[in-house]
């Protein structure tokens, strides 16, 4: 049986040089290797510049639109670096959706690093002073404007993370999956709490990254070196960006995660710790089923600081 993960297209390196060389003769000749790959989108190693995003799941071709939009409307706004599109490819025969090239960025995935918790501390910092100016009111008004001027309309959490029924019920499939009754026990007061819960309104909506786990977060050198895979970019609730305080960090990092962030209620704390087990669990059952140990154990960490 195909797992949720699974592609739709396959694209491979021969596929992908062969495209890029034929788009961007600047680049041809330049050696392709596959970098990485998601739940929805391939990563293409260009040379050692450039990094190339191909959507391989078509039901992530609207979320790849819009991360496109938002991230050429971002470039060099933030301390912290985040991708700047620069080649935006077109479709093909056999390559049918857009796809599009950035300049690699520095470091590496939090999840693969094996940064202990109480190293975390600057990297907890930047992220929180990130999220601080992500989630601004101006910068979402202003970023909607701006895809409005595309025709673009900014989806409103359309994985639904903010929501406490959907979320509680999506985290204990997720957890069933990993079949850890020991973890599934210690997530079930963070949920059952956030189950009783209102739904946040509206007016609570900032611009938020939209999966801010683990794997998203680059590292090197005890610094934050960029926030990548912005294919979930939406107008939501905090909450669903602030699961990166409770999933990535602990103790003295996540404090001084909260002290650059500013103050989070503690209705939208739980929805956060919430929602990182959720997306972490599901994080931690994709690593497990394709041998990624290393991301794996880190997803499981994230849900064990996410519930205590």
């Amino acid at each position: 049986m195909p797992h949720v993960w699974t592609p739709d297209v396959v694209i491979d390196e021969r596929l992908a040089r062969a495209v890029v060389a034929q788009q961007f003769p600047e680049l041809a000749g330049l050696p392709v290797r596959v970098f990485d790959a998601g739940w929805d989108n391939l990563v293409v190693a260009v040379g050692d510049a450039w990094l190339f995003r191909f959507v391989h799941r078509e039901i992530a071709l609207p979320g790849a639109r819009h991360e496109l939009a938002v991230l050429r409307h971002l470039a060099d706004r933030f301390e912290v670096p985040i991708p700047h599109p620069r080649w935006l490819g077109s479709p093909t025969a056999e390559v049918p959706w857009p796809f599009w090239g950035a300049r690699a960025l520095p470091g590496v995935e939090l999840a693969r690093a094996g940064v202990e918790d109480a190293a975390r501390g600057a990297v907890a910092r930047a992220a929180g002073t990130l999220l601080r100016a992500l989630h601004a009111p101006d910068l979402a008004r202003e970023t909607t404007a701006a895809l409005a001027r595309d025709g673009l309309t900014l989806r409103a959490d359309p994985n639904r993370r903010a929501d406490p029924t959907t979320v509680t019920a999506r985290a204990r499939a997720a957890l069933a999956d990993l079949g850890d009754p020991a973890l599934t026990a210690d997530a079930e007061g963070v949920l059952a709490a956030v189950e009783r819960l209102p739904p946040p309104g509206p007016e609570a909506s900032v611009l938020v990254h939209g999966d801010l786990h683990v794997r998203h977060l680059l590292v090197a050198d005890g610094r934050l070196t960029g926030v990548i895979d912005w294919g979930d970019v939406a107008l939501a609730d905090p909450c669903v960006d602030l699961m990166a305080a409770y999933g990535a960090f602990d103790g003295a990092a996540r404090a001084a995660f909260l002290d650059a962030y500013g103050d989070v209620p503690e209705d939208r704390a739980l929805r956060a710790r919430a929602v990182a087990v959720r997306v972490h669990a599901s994080l931690a059952h994709q690593a497990g089923v394709d041998g990624l140990d290393a991301v794996h154990r880190e997803a499981v960490a994230a849900i064990r600081r996410a519930t205590r």
